[in-house]
């Protein structure tokens, strides 16, 4: 039996029920993993923001079910299998273990490590399935703590790249050859260290390796019960279930609009285009999606890798279907995606992309909903916050030291029938926020405030989603540094309603005498702070008793509104600000 379209399963049509059935297998073995991965893990961004996926995939490298993780990795992934497949060919046994990050190899940015298993037929050396886990590695070295440098040019600047590296071999876990690619390589580049915190890195590697036997272990459970045709024979009716979905929805969306070409149109913050135009066909329900006319490549970050514009058009074609499929390789079957060579969609090998797969790629999403006109943009960023200390000291030598990484939230764009979400992680992004009371234990930083950013929506019919405020207090001194979007160019509405609030980062800087102030901190005596916009992407150094504001964007509205509904719809906001203790906290935000 195989996977390609021949034989049994494609003579006969799929048992309704086993269809279901076995999808739920499928993603349930994805969901183990995840769990598995979130339980054995010890960073805080892997076990508390759960930014993480795991995925399962065919002897082809395509994706064939995962849980409800992070679409960006998903739809990448299945590049980076593909991608190791030809560089091993059948040179892969029993006991090894891959590991890559490289955008060149499928990855999508560089913090972003991927960790894949082959699983093999029980009696024969062929292999049956993939599973692969990738997780987002707080620090793997670069220019700055976090290895999100809002200045990167180059991607060596942004921490240690790895094309393929068999971590496992033959059963054996290659640390030498870890710490080699983690911080010894990386640490060669101008300005550039090692990985900050390796022992973290490390635990966090392991638990996805083992996440992964552990998807190995329930795949040839379900092969045992069923037998292997039969379970691979349901693959392929689930990838085709996948892929006549997707068909009839193009050919419901030209009923709809009444035409086969359409057309958006966004523009990041520095003014670079991204441009798309879709041409469907009616009678197969295929289409063709060219970006030709997006801008070039840019000096700084907010390239993004072909396997990244993938990730954001499967998630869409995913999120616009009313069934409910798993999000697999067969929703981009029916779909031809034409990427212009050099430009910021199709980077150079070695163009910087930590903001691209980031940034870029909720601008993606924002222009492929906008020329399907499914709803209004929602903040079109993921607000990315990194701060920590250690690197190379002046004389060049390692400083052990650690890094933060999260991602938050903003509002969601209004749809024709529903008003957009306030406070969450839109589209891509799907992770969570760390608690405030884990943040504040293992970093040295202090939540003010975080709530919502009363009046950041746009305003229509149906209102888009409020942002939020975010207040950091630094307790000792350290590099902070933001990636941001959507802080010149509003979330667009649809139908005539209103765009969503633009975002702006402030640094409450308290005057020291190396800047130039003379005054007194003491109880009589306070220094006046300053208040410093920073723009969407810097990295600062601050100082004990520093803060930072971080006001995300909102969502855009659709359809207009007339006086009797803007009054019916002002709902007012509270925004929890909380300070001091966890119990004053607590009153706080039980007040409300």
């Amino acid at each position: 039996m195989t996977v390609n379209g021949t034989g049994n399963a494609a003579s006969k049509g799929p048992d309704p029920i086993l269809l279901t059935l076995f999808a739920n297998r499928f993603m349930s073995v994805a969901e183990a993993m995840g769990r598995s991965l979130q339980q054995t893990a010890i960073s805080t961004n892997i076990k508390e923001r759960l930014d993480f996926s795991c995925a399962l995939f065919a002897p082809d490298g395509d994706l064939v079910a995962n849980a409800p993780f992070i679409p960006i990795h998903l739809g990448s992934m299945s590049f980076a299998v593909k991608y190791q497949m030809k560089l091993y060919g059948k040179d892969l046994k029993e006991g090894d273990v891959l590991m890559t990050n490289s955008p060149h190899a499928g990855g999508s940015h560089l913090p972003d490590i991927t960790i894949i298993t082959p699983v093999f037929h029980p009696t024969s050396s062929e292999i049956i399935f993939f599973t692969a886990s990738r997780g987002h590695h707080a620090d793997i070295g670069g220019i700055l703590p976090g290895s999100m440098p809002p200045t990167s040019v180059n991607l060596y600047e942004e921490g240690a790249e790895i094309v393929s590296f068999k971590i496992v071999n033959n059963g054996v876990f290659d640390r030498k050859g870890l710490l080699e690619y983690m911080v010894d390589k990386p640490a060669q580049y101008p300005g550039s260290s090692g990985c900050r915190n390796i022992q973290d890195v490390e635990s966090d590697l392991k638990a996805q390796i083992s996440a992964n036997h552990k998807g190995v272990q329930l795949i040839r459970m379900i092969v045992d019960e069923y037998g292997l045709e039969t379970v691979q024979e349901y693959m392929f009716h689930i990838r085709t279930n996948a892929e006549n979905s997707v068909r009839k929805l193009l050919q419901d969306v030209v009923k709809r609009a009444q035409t086969n070409v359409l057309t958006a149109v966004d523009y990041l913050d520095d003014g670079s285009p991204i441009n798309l135009k879709v041409e469907i066909n009616e009678e197969d329900g295929s289409a063709v999606l060219d970006f030709s006319g997006t801008g070039c490549e840019v000096r700084g970050n907010l390239n993004a890798p072909i396997s990244v514009v993938h990730s954001a058009v499967i998630y869409c074609m995913r999120a616009m279907l009313d069934s409910d499929i798993p999000l697999n390789a067969g929703c981009l079957v029916p779909l031809t995606i034409k990427i212009p060579e050099d430009s910021l969609l199709s980077p150079s090998r070695t163009a910087a992309v930590c903001a691209g797969n980031v940034l870029t790629s909720q601008r993606i999403v924002d222009v492929v909903l906008k020329a399907f006109h499914a709803c209004a943009a929602s903040q079109g960023c993921t607000n990315n916050l990194t701060f920590g200390a250690g690197g190379k000291d002046k004389e060049g030598r390692h400083v052990a030291g650690w890094g933060y990484y999260e991602t938050i939230a903003g509002g969601s764009g209004a749809g024709p029938t529903w008003h957009g979400t306030s406070g969450v992680h839109t589209h891509i992004t799907n992770t969570r926020i760390g608690d405030v009371e884990i943040l504040e234990r293992r970093y040295p930083v202090l939540v003010h405030r975080f709530g919502l950013r009363e009046g950041s929506a746009g305003a229509g019919k149906f209102k888009g989603g409020e942002g939020v405020v975010r207040e950091l207090e630094m307790m000792e001194g350290m590099q902070v540094s933001i990636l941001s979007e959507r802080r010149t160019r509003q979330p667009y509405g649809l139908e005539g309603g209103g765009s969503g609030g633009l975002g702006r980062n402030t640094w409450v800087k308290r005057p020291r005498k190396e800047d130039g102030d003379t005054a007194q901190e003491d109880e009589e005596n306070v220094p006046e702070t300053r208040r410093i916009n920073i723009g969407g992407k810097a990295t600062v150094y601050m100082g004990k008793g520093d803060r930072l504001i971080i006001e995300t964007p909102g969502g855009g509205a659709w359809g207009e509104l007339d006086e009797s509904e803007e009054k019916e719809n002002a709902v007012h906001k509270p925004v929890w600000e909380a300070r001091g203790s966890f119990a004053e906290r607590a009153a706080a935000q039980a007040s409300f």
